[in-house]
Formats: C-alpha cells, structure tokens, sequence
C-alpha cells in the first residue's frame, strides 16, 4: 500500500491542466462496443479507473490502442468475443455495469458480476434491471452474478427511473440507440457527463433528443458507425485544484475548464467567500491569492445548509472537498450528503487532525471554523475523501501521511506530481 507524505502550509500556485472527465471517460469507453467500427476517444485521462474500463473493453474482445501523449484511445470492437466479465476485474471499478447495455444491445445477452467501486454506501443496481425488463430483456440474479438476455432484441418503450441515476441513465441510453421503435426515459440523469455521452452516441448516428434535460427520447437505429468523440473536462478535478489553491493562499490558473458547467457550483464556492474570474473563450479560471474565508450567513443571520443532489444541484463529489473548505472559513455551516449514507465518514480523520466537526448522523455534519489543522496518519477510504485529505494536509501544520494512495490514483492524474509542480510539498511512498 503506497502513501503519499505531504508537508503543509505550502502555496499551491502557477497553471494547472484541467485532464478529460473521469465520470464521462467511462461511460464512453463501453459505448465504443455498440459499433463494429472504431472509435477514437480524445483528452482521454491518465487515470486507474480508465485503464480498468480498457481492460474490461479488451475482455470483451475489444482492441484498444492509446497514444498517451496525444491523451487519445482508438477502440474497435469489430469481434466481440465474450458476453461476461471476470469477477476479479469487475469487482476493481464501479463502471463495470455500463457493459450490461452495449452487450444486451449487440449480444442479446450479457453475463456479469456485481461491480466494485468505492465503499461509499448502498448504491442499488434496479433502476438499471427495471429499466433493461422494460425494454424487453429478462433478468435472472443474485448477490454473485446477474444475467440478461434479449435474443430477439429490444423494443423501444416508455421508462420511468425512480432515482435520477448516472449509470441507470447511462445504460439505459446505450441499450435503447440500437432497439426498435422509440424510447423515452423520464427522470433522466442529466449532469454534464451524460451530455458528453450522449453528443457521443449521435456522432455514431444515434438519434437522442432532449440532451441536458431529464427527458430523453430516442429513436432506434439499425447500427451505428465509428466516430471521434471528445471527453469533456473534469469538473470535479478543476474544483479540487482549486481548493487546493484557495486553502494554501496560491494564485493559479485553471486551463481547459467548460466554464458553463463550472458555474454550477459558483453559488456555494461564493458563499464561503471564494473569488475567481473566468473567460469562457479562453476556457481558464483564475484564483487571486490570499484569499480570506467567511462564510456567508442565510437571511437572518441563520446556519445555512449545503446540500448535493441530482445535476444541477451541488454534485456530492464535491461534498468532501467543501467540508475541507469549510474548517478554513470563518462561520458554521451543515452539510447534508442526502445521496451516499457512508461518504461522510471520513470526518473522523479532519477531526483527528484539530477540526471543529460535530457528525449528527450518517447523512449530516455541522462544521466550525476557522481551524488550524494539524498533522497526522490518516488512511483514505475512497477517492473523493482521498483528495478532501490531502486538501486537509496541505493546509496543515507539519508532515501529514496519508495511506492507501491508489485509492486517490483512480480518479486523479499524479496528483503528487502535479501538486508538487504548483509548489507543494508532496511525495509519494
């Protein structure tokens, strides 16, 4: 298990790349497997979880070629050779289940194991099965393995989610490109990824209407064609860094940011007193120095509550990097984390290291600051709380070490590396 030692009170400053979105890469990996023909992938990220979803592509029967100085990926699923997935492999990332829709839709079947990811609580896969059943596929399962099949094809219908999921949203949309008919799927995920999925899809000849809106209707293709699709940028990146930036006093500049989407969260990064200046042309961000952090009171001078939710509400990977955020601010606040009951653990370790943080429950913390945190051990569970703690050490007095540093290594480029680029101090061991 590696570690990264970072000492803290270091400015984190100068021009940081922002790399192509992780929750966007994936997605588009297994939607290259609803078409014979190649398809190339630009500002594709140098990141673990993108290189598990290749190896589960190449499972498949799927050829992969990279180029990563071009950051671009060229797939061909011409001879898709399997229908299931290793158990060891799938149990590695949380994405595995996005192969269910390409294969049901080009197989007729598809065989997989339940898929890993992060321990950040329930995450329930029956949107994905009642959505798959209604489009004419049956399903048959357990806790160890599931299976699906459509030998006659799928047929276009109406589909009701009953959760607004990423991955249900997802599926659903490349199982539906290739059935008969037409296919509406009401209480759509619409966050910026699944935009970037779907502008992919209608370059391969789908035909999606009502993209970023949580109404998607789509009308079915006999076949799709190769294309050249290009990953958006990672919101969820752009705003750590600029954390990272803000916690330190660093002036930095964010490059290849979609400031649109980037504006989402520009509320609630404001009302804990965070400026910036963004230039849609030129697609940067740019963080002033030696800001100073006070949160802003709700109308009369009431504790507010910062709450995430389905896009364009506040996106809960980015709940843990607020919290950090928070016990540098002057003033108390409430998170509320209504998606995941165990993302929140993670205070235990901010608390360890000087942090005023009460945890009313699963769901809810009250946060106090200012706090000069302290050094310690800490270990990171998942990826978001991985890069909230090591927000946390370099703001922090002395040698902070963190454990299990590939956890963070799935969602983020060499942070180590690119963090010490911006001046900080941070090696990993």
């Amino acid at each position: 298990m590696g570690e990264f030692k970072i000492v803290g009170r270091k400015a984190v400053s100068g021009e940081h790349r922002v790399p192509g979105n992780k929750n966007a890469a994936l997605p588009m990996i297994a939607a290259a497997l609803l078409t014979a023909e190649p398809v190339t992938l630009e500002n594709v990220p140098a990141i673990a979880d993108v290189e598990k979803m290749f190896a589960c592509a190449e499972r498949f029967g799927a050829t992969v070629t990279r180029d990563l100085k071009a950051r671009t990926a060229t797939i061909c699923a011409k001879d898709l050779r399997r229908a299931q997935l290793d158990p060891a492999l799938a149990r590695q990332i949380r994405t595995s289940v996005l192969f269910a829709g390409p294969l049901l839709a080009r197989k007729g079947r598809i065989h997989l194991p339940p898929p890993g990811g992060d321990g950040i609580g329930h995450r329930r896969l029956d949107a994905h099965f009642e959505g798959f059943r209604t489009l004419g596929a049956t399903f048959a399962g357990t806790r160890r393995s599931f299976t699906l099949r459509a030998e006659k094809g799928l047929s276009g219908a109406q589909i009701v989610l009953d959760e607004a999921s990423v991955t249900a949203t997802e599926n659903l949309l490349m199982a539906s490109v290739l059935a008969k008919g037409v296919t509406e799927i009401y209480n759509a995920a619409c966050e910026p990824h699944v935009q970037n999925l779907c502008g992919m899809l209608n370059r391969m000849g789908a035909k999606i209407g009502g993209v970023g809106t949580n109404r998607l209707v789509v009308e079915g293709v006999d076949a799709l064609h190769g294309a050249t699709a290009r990953v958006g940028c990672d919101l969820i990146e752009a705003v750590s860094y600029l954390a990272a930036a803000v916690l330190t006093g660093g002036e930095l500049t964010l490059v290849d940011v979609d400031v649109p989407d980037f504006e989402i969260v520009a509320k609630k990064l404001a009302r804990f007193g965070v400026r910036w200046a963004s230039d849609v042309a030129a697609r940067t961000v740019k963080v002033p120095a030696r800001q100073k952090l006070k949160l802003a009171y709700d109308f009369g001078d009431a504790i507010p509550s910062f709450a995430d939710g389905p896009w364009p509400m506040f996106p809960t990977d980015l709940m843990s990097v607020l919290i950090v955020l928070a016990t540098q601010a002057r003033g108390t606040c409430l998170f509320h984390e209504k998606m995941f009951e165990s993302r929140m653990y993670f205070v235990d370790h901010l608390i360890g290291m000087g942090a005023k943080i009460v945890p009313c429950d699963p769901h809810r913390v009250v946060v106090t600051g200012p706090t000069q945190l302290g050094a310690g051990t800490v270990t990171s569970p998942d990826i978001r709380a991985g890069i909230a703690l090591i927000l946390a050490a370099l703001c922090a007095k002395g040698e902070t070490r963190i454990l299990n540093a590939e956890s963070v290594d799935r969602g983020y480029e060499a942070v180590d590396r690119e963090l010490s680029a911006l001046g900080a101090d941070v090696r990993r061991v």
